[in-house]
This record gives structure tokens, C-alpha cells and sequence, in this order.
């Protein structure tokens, strides 16, 4: 890359360069956009997690990371994907500070944290980073993202009143309204009769299409949209997962796969 094999220009830019980082986010993100550009674009919102020693890096505790598997001494963030026909890069991510931060000021500020910064939960910096890449003008049809955001009424919320699609996964305890009442979807799932299922590709792996069975159970609201609980069986395990959708008008299953 020019650099003589000397890893100078790139520690300088880390540790010594000022820079804004807010705005090179907006530039990649409207880099991305122009590229990989696609009418049909989702953005997936997730955390990872980046262990750590010590106690001196901003957002640092022992908490749960996927990185490791478990709960370690890690710094977390929430990262928004932009995935198109075309491929997919990240454009946005949101430093998830806990609540051991935000509650001691003294300690943040030593670290270099903002004194007004406040405790956010995960789906809070997720609503935040869609609310911004659709602000400025861009357009994604879908949101998608696991159940730490499709547990949460007020991103689902935030994203119906944008009138923006989403899938999310919800746990298995998580209850929904339908025609006959309010129930678990676990329960719903018991109650999907044998030729409701559809044997449906998820994409393709290493060995080819991965197939799952899939069924939909309508919701009942008052408000506008179409709203449904997307069932996933594993052929081989028969384990679920289950997703609550949301897009303004109906569409077919195979759309919400």
C-alpha cells in the first residue's frame, strides 16, 4: 500500500490524527449506498462485542459478547448493515455504554466520554442509526435483526410509523394478538395445521440451498400495515424461531424468508 512495510501512517491515524469519525461515517454510508445500490436493500442491526483487559476503555464491563460465546471483559457496539443483490457493508455503529458508565460521570469523563451521555439500551442506538441512514434520503425496504430488537415495541414501533418493513426475531415467549386471541408464539406454533408449512430455501451454503419449513399466522391490530408471525422449523432438529413482521401492505411468504 506504499507504506514501505512500516505500520507508521496507520498507528498515526488511530492513536494521533484528529479526525471526525461521525462524518467519515456519513461518507461511507453514502459511498456504500451509491455502490451497492438496490431498491430492495435491507439493513440489518446486530452487536458484537470486542474483548478487553482492564477497565480504562470507554463501555468496558464484564458482559455477554458474541465474539467469545460468553460473558466476558468486553466492549460492545450495535452495528447497522446495508445488504443488497450487490453485497453488503456496514454504514453505521452506535457504542453501547452501560449503565455503570453513564451512572459514574467522573469516569467518564476520564476516559474521554461526553458528560451529557446518557444510558441507551440496544434497540435505542439501533432506532437511532435507521431514523439517520433514512433521514438524509436513503431508502431501505426492509429492517431485519435478532431478538434483542424484535422484543422492543418501540423500534417495532419507530419503524411502522415510518411506514419501513421489518423481520425480527422474537423468543419464544414473546406474546401476539391474533383473531382468537393473545398467545405465546411457542403456542402458536402448535396450533399451525400440517399442510401450512412450506418448504422454503433460506439461500445458499456450502452444500448447496438450505432448506428450512416455514409457516405465517396473521396478527390482529387496529393499525395500518399488515402484521404476521413468521414461524422457521429446522427440517433435521425440528427446532423454531420465530420472527414478528411488519410491512405496509401484504406480502407472500417467500418475501418475508
Amino acid at each position: 500500500m506504499g507504506w514501505g512495510g512500516h505500520p507508521g501512517r496507520m498507528q498515526h491515524l488511530l492513536s494521533r490524527a484528529k479526525w471526525d469519525a461521525d462524518a467519515v461515517r456519513d461518507d461511507v454510508s453514502d459511498y456504500v449506498v451509491e455502490h451497492l445500490h438496490d431498491e430492495r436493500a435491507v439493513l440489518v442491526v446486530d452487536e458484537a462485542g470486542d474483548v478487553k483487559k482492564g477497565t480504562g476503555t470507554v463501555g468496558v464491563q464484564r458482559q455477554y459478547t458474541g465474539t467469545a460465546g460468553r460473558i466476558e471483559n468486553a466492549q460492545v457496539a450495535v452495528y447497522m448493515v446495508y445488504a443488497g443483490r450487490s453485497g453488503h457493508a456496514a454504514v453505521d455503529r452506535e457504542l453501547y455504554v452501560p449503565r455503570s458508565w453513564t451512572s459514574d460521570p467522573d469516569r467518564g469523563r476520564a476516559a474521554g466520554l461526553a458528560v451529557e451521555t446518557a444510558f441507551a439500551a440496544k434497540p435505542e442506538l439501533a432506532t437511532r442509526m435507521v431514523a439517520r441512514f433514512l433521514d438524509v434520503g436513503h431508502h431501505a425496504s426492509w429492517v431485519a435483526g435478532n431478538e434483542v430488537y424484535g422484543g422492543n415495541p418501540k423500534l417495532r414501533t419507530t419503524l411502522e410509523a415510518r411506514g419501513t418493513s421489518y423481520v425480527l426475531a422474537v423468543a419464544c415467549s414473546h406474546e401476539v394478538t391474533t383473531g382468537a386471541g393473545k398467545f405465546r408464539a411457542d403456542t402458536l406454533a402448535t396450533k399451525v395445521p400440517k399442510r401450512a408449512w412450506q418448504k422454503l430455501s433460506v439461500g445458499t451454503g456450502a452444500k448447496g440451498q438450505r432448506f428450512c419449513d416455514w409457516a405465517v399466522i396473521d396478527l390482529a391490530d387496529p393499525g395500518p400495515g399488515s402484521r404476521q408471525l413468521l414461524i422457521r422449523r429446522n427440517r433435521s432438529t425440528g427446532e423454531l424461531a420465530y420472527y414478528h413482521c411488519y410491512p405496509p401492505a401484504p406480502v407472500p411468504l417467500t418475501e418475508l424468508v
